[in-house]
């Protein structure tokens, strides 16, 4: 069950950067499409360590979270009519494409909500949790994810050429709250979530069971 994870956390981070593409190409950038990288083949989007090698370690530790990264897509800031201000529209448009994806997932699972508990549901639930959790994940504000490129294209120039200068230690900062254990808040808000859109307990209980 564990190895369902994986196409499944591909796919949706595809979707999430296929978004970003979309957005910079709307408005003023064609860089994505012309980087062939506005596509759902995962060739172009794969990043060895990011997508292959990280998750899979994960996967083979029993870890309880599956962590990883395409690449993200080329965005030629020179050729956005307001970069600005476009800079949050494209920032916004990967989580938003996650949380899109999340709630018709939970139409179609209460549209088959007497089989919550057979394959389907639980597929439906796993897409459910993991694109709550991009999503939400991305949206915090520290380089390079997607929060970061909100609150920089939110801040006054001066401020937000200061809060660009962490980007190199951003990563060092996003694994620092990993250990810390910052991601286990962010999982009872997406479960918590889940439960409030009518996903049933057991559903997602049977998820982790099967996960273990």
């Amino acid at each position: 069950m564990r190895l369902i994870l994986l196409p499944i956390l591909l796919l949706s981070a595809i979707i999430h950067e296929c978004a970003h593409g979309l957005m910079a190409e709307r408005r003023g950038d064609p860089t994505a499409r012309l980087a062939g990288r506005i596509t759902l083949n995962p060739i172009p989007h794969i990043d060895l360590m990011g997508t292959i090698v990280l998750p899979l370690f994960l996967i083979i530790m029993g870890s309880r979270y599956i962590v990883g990264w395409p690449k993200p897509v080329p965005v030629d800031f020179h050729n956005l009519r307001n970069p600005k201000q476009d800079m949050i529209w494209i920032a916004l448009a990967g989580p938003a494409s996650n949380i899109i994806l999340a709630v018709l997932c939970v139409l179609i699972f209460r549209i088959n909500i007497i089989n919550s508990t057979g394959n389907i549901g639980l597929l439906l639930c796993a897409f459910i949790l993991i694109n709550f959790l991009l999503a939400f994940f991305n949206l915090i504000p520290i380089p390079p994810l997607d929060g970061s490129r909100i609150l920089m294209g939110l801040l006054p120039p001066q401020q937000a050429y200061s809060y660009s200068r962490i980007e190199p230690f951003g990563l060092i900062i996003i694994f620092s709250l990993f250990i810390l254990g910052f991601l286990n808040s962010i999982f009872v808000v997406v479960v918590r979530l889940s439960l409030m859109l009518g996903i049933p307990d057991a559903t997602i209980m049977e998820l982790f069971r099967l996960l273990q």
